[in-house]
């Protein structure tokens, strides 16, 4: 048996779990358990099982397991329903500093919605002659008396010197409360939501650290040797000891999943990736191969915790109708799961006898949405997915394919009433629910300034089916659905890699500082387990923050998603350059190439001036000799050199493609292409940043090693 990589979803009902293999990252087996929340040892006794069907189906053991992860909702969860501890903040400070620690660390309860809130308690001690420990434990003692469970040091520039905070963590520890330094959940200046976000943190950190525990202990039992990772809500892996520290970072672990199987599966690079299940619809963003970023709001509250920008809509494949006035006027957002009845689209059309149209309220105080009830007295739901398979949207093999008979037979009653054809109700049903898709995805389209016609829209899912393929009818935007689309999110676990990322407040910084807080974010997958050789950073600079961030990210084996793929010919990768630039394939040739990466253009000639005077622009696009595309551009041009030319390059690319306007002037997005490798330097604010970003990332690169420069106009 060759070595596999296992990903595991654990969701609220289920436990989904899927084998891949370590080196063609084909996916081997599948499995799907009920999700174990009353077990002894909870979702770990789910997550053992799973992985144990799955060796077994594969007549593989325990020692074949090269990487293990599992995505979990239990962070989300825990604030969605006010399952928390009671934080206790001890604030730091001296002078004119401790002032603004007492007030600024002596936070509120975090209020979270329907009534459920983040209790807060909190002393203030002076270190004006270093940190007494006595008065610590008395503090700890008083918090203990209110039912304090976790505590959460903070001082102002703690960040700057962490000793301070580290010691009251230790104290704490030592008589039995939890605790985190401010520091450790985030590096930023702003005490105030520094200390925020670590509330929330510590608010979360019992009920993660006993779960990861028995969870870790569990496979360990079971004979994993292999670390067990932890999916963070960036779409990277962490370490149980890291989580343990940062249970933080597993909010929207699930939806993260999705989009990290759309980049490492599906490798979409310029898309909007639509995760569909069956009562909502999580949309994201992906641009050059990197997803979309915000700053997540807790109780409407900001916070320094930065995951990625998901839009959740309430409507999916199980999304049930409502019908006013002889109309269909909505979808969702209740569904068949929470009605707790049958899709008809999986019924035996044999079963849907004589159906009746009926008015169905699936919650209290709900408005009445409409189903059927059969002679017999059965009742089944009207769903998109009925209506898609109705249409004969779906293929045999997608997952949410039914029986397009009984889908007809179910709809009949709803088109009767509606006075119209069956195929006309069912086109309503899905006009209506891509109503609320849509605006969502022109929304995200103008926020970051996207091309509609560089986008494709991905599906996945075990809903997708339902709604992604009527939307590319219904609209101009091209879509499809994934492959194994309704295990895209597990898939994208196993494959997911180990990351963290390291923000440091640092005005015009040198090459040193970078080099500095680069190497941090390094060690710290390092020491999560990543490989050495496998490690890749990106670095951004933003000025009007002075904020430096670094993410760095790395495999557990030596191995990278590249090396599971086949060369494709020089045929294949200029239709797939074509395809990505939407442009005819003879409209496309090669400007450069390096080792393992082809750099594609195409000129764009758009009529100005009544059709007199036509304004042209350079698309491009890169793609790896595998066939999967790498980069697509407009307004680029491309430069080939030596790496020892590597800096006159840039300086002339940053004086020839500069937008000047007045006394300002806006570089371009520089890209380097070498070897196998893209080094983005479009995250950089100033000529200095990207010299020293390239000093750092290519200084092991021979003098005579051919690089492709492209540069972006703003």
């Amino acid at each position: 048996m060759s070595s596999v990589r296992v990903g595991i979803d654990v969701g609220g009902t289920f436990t989904d779990a899927v084998a891949i293999d370590s080196e063609t990252f084909d996916v081997l087996a599948q499995t799907k358990v009920p999700t174990s929340h009353d077990a002894d040892i909870g979702v770990a006794a789910g997550i053992v099982a799973a992985t144990s069907e799955l060796l077994d189906s594969l007549s593989a053991s325990p020692d074949d397991v090269v990487f293990i992860a599992h995505g979990t909702t239990q962070a989300t969860n825990a604030l969605l329903e006010g399952d928390v501890s009671k934080v206790g903040i001890i604030g730091l400070g001296k002078g004119i500093q401790g002032r603004r620690a007492r007030s600024e660390t002596n936070l509120e309860d975090i209020e979270l919605g329907d009534g459920q809130a983040i209790e807060t308690t909190h002393e203030y001690l002076s270190i004006k002659d270093g940190l007494d420990a006595d008065e610590v434990r008395t503090a700890l003692d008083r918090f203990r008396d209110e039912g304090v469970e976790a505590v959460v040091a903070s001082q102002a520039f703690g960040v700057d010197d962490p000793e301070t905070e580290e010691r009251v963590r230790e104290i704490s520890q030592e008589v039995g409360l939890p605790a985190i330094g401010a520091n450790v959940v985030s590096k930023r200046y702003g005490l105030k939501i520094r200390t925020r976000t670590a509330v929330v943190n510590a608010s979360i950190l019992p009920r993660m650290i006993a779960t990861s525990t028995a969870t870790g202990e569990s496979i360990e039992d079971f004979g994993i040797d292999t670390p067990l990772m932890i999916m963070r809500s960036d779409g990277g892996v962490m370490g149980i000891d890291e989580m343990q520290s940062r249970p933080i970072q597993t909010i929207l672990s699930g939806p993260a999943a999705g989009v990290a199987g759309a980049l490492m599966y599906e490798n979409v690079t310029d898309g909007i990736f639509i995760d569909v299940g069956g009562t909502s619809s999580d949309i994201s963003v992906i641009e050059k191969g990197q997803p979309k970023w915000k700053s997540a709001e807790i109780g409407g509250h900001s916070t320094f915790l930065r995951t990625l920008d998901i839009r959740t809509e309430g409507v999916a494949g199980g999304s049930m109708i409502r019908v006013e006035d002889g109309e269909v006027v909505q979808s969702g957002p209740r569904s068949a799961h929470i009605a707790d009845l049958p899709y008809a689209a999986f019924a035996d059309p044999d079963d849907i006898k004589d159906p009746k149209l009926v008015r169905i309220t699936p919650k209290p105080d709900d408005p009445e949405y409409v189903g059927i009830e059969t002679a017999d007295g059965d009742m089944y739901a009207l769903t998109p997915s009925g209506a898609s398979n109705l249409l004969g949207h779906l293929d045999e093999g997608d997952y949410a394919a039914g029986n397009p008979e009984a889908a007809r037979l179910a709809f009949e009653p709803l088109a009767d009433e509606l006075g119209v054809s069956v195929e006309t109700a069912a086109r309503q049903v899905l006009d209506v629910s891509i109503q609320k898709i849509v605006p969502v995805v022109e929304e995200v389209i103008d926020e970051y300034d996207l091309d509609p016609s560089l986008l494709e829209i991905v599906g996945g899912g075990g809903g997708c089916g339902a709604l992604v393929p009527y939307l590319g009818d219904a609209t101009a935007y091209e879509t499809r659905l994934a492959a194994n689309h309704e295990i895209v999110s597990t898939v994208g676990v196993g494959l997911a890699m180990v990351r963290d990322v390291v923000e440091r407040n640092v005005m015009n910084p040198s090459e040193a500082e970078i080099e500095r807080v680069r190497q941090e974010a390094v060690d710290s997958v390092v020491g999560m387990g990543a490989n050495q050789e496998t490690i890749g950073t990106t670095i951004e600079y933003d000025d009007a923050e002075n904020l430096l961030r670094v993410e760095a990210e790395g495999s557990t084996e030596l191995q990278t998603r590249e090396m599971g793929q086949t060369e494709v010919s020089d045929a294949e990768r200029r239709d797939i350059a074509s395809t990505s630039l939407d442009v005819p394939t003879d409209a496309v040739d090669v400007a450069e190439a390096t080792e393992g990466l082809f750099v594609y253009e195409a000129i764009e000639s758009t009529p100005r001036l009544f059709g007199l005077l036509t304004k042209e622009r350079t698309l491009v696009s890169v793609v790896d000799n595998t066939g999967v595309v790498k980069l697509k551009l407009q307004d680029a041009s491309v430069y080939a050199t030596a790496k020892a030319n590597l800096a006159d390059a840039i300086e002339r690319v940053l004086d020839k493609e500069s937008v000047y306007s007045g006394s300002t002037t806006r570089l371009p997005n520089i890209y380097i292409c070498h070897g196998n490798q893209i080094l983005d330097a479009s995250g950089m604010s100033g000529r200095d940043q990207i010299r020293s970003l390239v000093d750092i990332e290519l200084e092991s690169l021979p003098d005579d090693q051919r690089v492709v420069v492209i540069g972006q106009r703003p």
